[in-house]
């Protein structure tokens, strides 16, 4: 099984929890129905679309967290998530963050 080459410390514990499993559970728009709802990908794994290797990532459950603060975080605060679904569960939690109510051009 392929290890990042960074954080190791960090990156086991959170896939050992998982079960080297991505722990989506539909955040990022894929209700994963054939799989009772988390999504079936796992590290080192492959893809049946194209065949390519999925490699998870341990990141924090908010996909918005900022990296400065993602990167304090212990293994406990962070999950499992294959690039597809944590790329799907920022989009849609930015569409989804209401904007700061900014005076317009003309408001007084």
């Amino acid at each position: 099984m392929s290890e990042p080459l960074a954080a190791v410390g960090t990156w086991r514990p959170v896939m050992e929890a998982a079960g080297h499993r991505c722990q989506c559970s539909g955040q990022c728009g894929n209700a994963h129905a054939k799989t009772d709802g988390r999504c079936p990908r796992e590290h080192d794994g492959y893809t049946s679309k194209h065949g390519h290797r999925v490699r998870l990532m341990a990141a924090p459950a908010d996909p918005l967290t900022p990296p400065v603060q993602a990167v304090t975080l212990p293994p406990g605060e962070l999950q499992a998530w294959c690039p597809e679904c944590h790329t799907g569960a920022a989009r849609r939690a930015r569409v989804a963050t209401p904007v700061d109510d900014a005076p317009g051009l003309f408001d007084l």
